[in-house]
């Protein structure tokens, strides 16, 4: 059970924590204030103790299948923060655009934040309810906590100690990684509730890297790992990359010169 405990909060404690760390340091890299971080995780935090409370009523909605498709929609907003993102900051000496950063830098905490917390919250409120696992449940989620916190700031640090141009491309790599992965989950979440047909597993890597070791659960949170993907995912994953890359160069070549609103 502790084993367990730790998997589980490190794999949702994990995929916020890297959203978070790369965000708040590219916001630092383009000098940025940084309060709006606060702002976000305080939302987050409230949308995810409140979407946790009410997952059983949205799990009846649908027929059966409300919380598959509210997480796929917190997915896919996600990956379109993403790409809002990742094209508004070559326009960067315009107001305007530094509010659209803005606010896709808050939508995607508040969301990876609000998705992943209610997942904790509903274990965590599970395991109060059998007096006998708490305290190993506690002790392995602060555990899976820590690591996941860890690993943000590891590339918090990495990413605003590079030279400027090397720590936004590095930035802007992880990012990608991170979107190609929410529209895999998001795919995937849309093949439990039947809404897409999966086919067979083009390839089972469960031997060598299994989803529920903690290699796996790095994995899952940096590039979107599954053992066992089917055809839809991966051509999903491969796109999404695909379309942020290009929309970002092409945002690029079509910037205009720095001047004042």
């Amino acid at each position: 059970m502790l084993l367990n405990a730790v998997i589980i909060t490190l794999r949702e404690v994990l995929e916020a924590s890297l959203i978070i760390s790369v965000f708040l340091a590219l916001s630092q890299l383009l000098e940025r204030k940084l309060s709006w971080l606060l702002l976000a995780m305080f939302v987050g935090a409230v949308g995810g103790f409140v979407y946790g409370q009410n997952l059983g009523a949205v799990s009846m909605a649908w027929d059966g299948m409300g919380q598959e498709l509210v997480n796929a929609g917190l997915h896919l907003l996600i990956f379109l923060s993403l790409l809002v993102f990742m094209t508004s900051v070559p326009h960067q000496h315009k107001k305007r655009w530094r509010i659209v950063t803005l606010i896709a830098t808050i939508t995607a905490v508040v969301v990876a934040i609000t998705r992943e917390g209610s997942e904790i919250i509903l274990y965590l409120s599970g395991a109060m309810s059998i007096p006998n696992m708490l305290l190993p449940v506690l002790i392995g989620s602060i555990v899976g906590a820590g690591i996941g916190i860890s690993v943000g700031i590891y590339f918090y640090y990495l990413l605003i100690n590079m030279r400027l141009k090397y720590g936004m491309w590095l930035g802007y790599l992880f990012l990608l990684l991170v979107a190609g992965s929410m529209i895999s989950q998001a795919v995937e979440f849309l093949i439990q509730a039947d809404f897409i047909h999966a086919g067979k597993p083009l390839w089972d890597s469960s031997n060598l890297i299994s989803e529920r070791s903690v290699i796996g659960q790095l994995l899952y949170a940096l590039v979107g790992y599954e053992a066992t993907p089917a055809p839809i995912q991966v051509v999903a994953y491969v796109s999404s990359i695909a379309i942020i890359a290009v929309a970002t160069v092409i945002s690029y070549q079509f910037r205009t010169p720095p001047h004042d609103d």
